[in-house]
């Protein structure tokens, strides 16, 4: 990090809490049903209290720039896409306050934006044209600007602060360049916002040791509903518990995250193996489904499917030596040799999984991409019980197939993920052996292009069905995915329909979280003002099951 965004850092924190100390003594608003939508009035209020240069509307020459500036899905920058009203590339707190201050008060909804890896778009677009009967206008507040997206890290304490708008890599390279001996257990995508990692949980290839992302966020900075800026102490331990996991875009926008950092050894280890399915690669499969999840938390044992091959990659928290004895005592079948692993530091490692090889230069993770490259749909799964032979038979054919694309990332759970109960945050899938994600990519444009790959991915996911987590069948929220059902129109806005329509959807990702994030959300959010196609809805005290919440 440079001096200078350093130094813009401390001074925004100092911002930050002398208002914090001042919005904690203030009382909430009192409860006022919610204004019919008035665009006019929503873009004058803007222009009266935000300096033009941060504000984006359709009339603005930069607007589809700064729209597209970190989308990553190609399907969502299609000109009958329904697109905010209003960007607000905030540079500081106030900006957001604003927003969202102006949005209540005439009735545009707004967004927080913190990066383009949002899989279904939900924090950028909307699903109904602004001609339909059910459309609500809505405003997105993006959290990219430099002045408060840095990252500051006090390698004594073992802490960060960063803000919702730096990137994964960001943050890595800050950690990096003051201790080598430091890590964050995060996600492996260098590119991937902040904000909204967190916000659904997160996880990396630190989880077998310590845990989700959400589970070291020790502190945050959120403008709620009345647009009063928070930190922990003053929002409460509810709300605080929702935002780690309850997925982005439902409870405020979320400036800052204090996070604790771990420690990493000044060696690791790693290897990429390929397997073919012609040789034995269905049989190393079903046997790493026991492996796994049950190795030491030092090691973490992926698996990436593609086409016919099954590709093994590896990181193991210590030496060479430590490696090459684990596959041999525990998975003597996927021959790993002393060759295939290769030791290095662990900012190397981040490299080597981001960008899939050794002597990257660490600058690569400041790059924060140049916008769509492709198409792609999304699904996962989570697995209780490993998948038989003969399913992942089956597997191989869906991928196999001719014309199409696509890919399934095995993650193994086990080791500190199994140790955290499934309540602690709103993430509840930490008793599985593994998740699974199925992504399926394409780069020719047009309607059967599309209806054909979203088939092939539907229907792989299908085929899967009888293998994976039941009653409700699971899903990762950072993996968002609009088949399992969406929030309806503007006929839900008395809270009963939509909660009881958000359920099916809502226990996929939440089970029996889900009910509590509700109750957070009626308590922050009555008039449900931070809402999108999957945002959990307000849930009222006569539908509540448990007294508690």
């Amino acid at each position: 990090m440079t001096i200078a965004g350093s130094f813009a850092l401390s001074v925004l924190l100092a911002a930050f809490f002398v208002i914090l100390h001042h919005a904690a003594s203030v009382p909430p608003a009192a409860a006022t049903t919610p204004p019919s939508s008035d665009t006019a009035s929503f873009l004058r209020c803007l222009a009266a209290d935000l300096p033009p240069q941060v504000v984006y509307t359709n009339a603005s020459e930069s607007y589809t720039s700064v729209l597209e500036s970190s989308i990553r899905n190609l399907l969502f920058v299609t000109p009958s896409t329904p697109t905010p009203v209003a960007i607000i590339a905030a540079a500081d707190a106030s900006h957001v306050q604003a927003a969202v201050r102006c949005g209540a008060r005439h009735g545009v909804r707004v967004r927080p934006r913190s990066g383009g890896h949002d899989y279904e778009g939900l924090s950028y677009r909307s699903l109904r044209s602004s001609a339909s009967a059910t459309a609500h206008p809505f405003a997105v507040v993006d959290l990219a600007a430099p002045a408060i997206r840095g990252v500051r890290v006090d390698a004594a304490r073992r802490t960060a602060w960063a803000g919702s708008g730096a990137t994964l890599g960001e943050l890595y390279y800050a950690i990096a360049n003051r201790s080598l001996r430091l890590a964050f257990p995060g996600g492996l995508g260098p590119t991937v916002g902040l904000g909204g990692h967190l916000s659904g949980g997160g996880f990396g290839l630190l989880l077998r040791k310590h845990g989700l992302a959400a589970d070291h966020v020790t502190d945050a900075v959120v403008v709620n509903a009345d647009g009063d800026i928070l930190d922990r102490a003053a929002m409460g331990e509810d709300l605080f518990w929702a935002i780690r996991g309850g997925g982005g875009g439902s409870f405020g926008v979320v400036l800052l995250w204090k996070l604790r950092l771990v420690p990493v050894p000044a060696t690791v280890t790693v290897f990429t193996v390929h397997r073919p399915r012609n040789q034995s690669a269905t049989t190393l499969l079903t046997k790493w489904q026991r492996v796994a999840p049950t190795l030491p938390r030092d090691a973490f044992l992926r698996v990436v499917l593609q086409k016919e091959d099954a590709q093994f990659e590896c990181l193991y928290l210590g030496a060479r030596a430590g490696l090459v004895a684990t596959m041999a005592g525990r998975f003597p079948e996927l021959g790993v040799t002393t060759e295939d692993a290769i030791e290095m530091t662990w900012i190397e490692a981040v490299l080597y999984f981001a960008f899939y090889g050794v002597g990257k230069p660490r600058e690569m993770l400041l790059d924060r991409g140049a916008g769509p490259e492709r198409f792609f749909k999304a699904k996962s799964d989570y697995v209780s019980e490993p998948v038989p032979s003969h399913a992942w038979e089956r597997a191989w054919r869906w991928l196999a197939m001719d014309g199409v694309a696509g890919l399934i990332i095995l993650d193994p759970y086990g080791g500190r993920m199994g140790a955290v109960a499934p309540a602690a945050t709103p993430f509840p899938h930490r008793r599985e052996l593994y998740s699974v994600q199925y992504y399926g990519f394409w780069f020719e444009n047009g309607t059967e292009v599309a209806e054909k790959h979203l088939g092939w991915i539907r229907g792989m996911h299908r085929e899967m069905e009888p293998y994976v987590s039941k009653n409700p069948r699971g899903a990762y929220v950072n993996y968002r995915d609009l088949d399992l059902g969406v929030n309806h129109g503007e006929d839900d806005d008395d809270g009963v329909a939509g909660y009881e329509k958000a359920r099916v959807w809502g226990e996929a990702y939440f089970r029996g979280n889900f009910e509590r994030l509700a109750a957070v959300k009626a308590k922050v959010d009555p008039h449900d003002f931070f809402r999108n196609e999957q945002s959990i809805p307000p849930l009222r005290s006569s539908q509540r099951s448990s007294p508690h919440w």
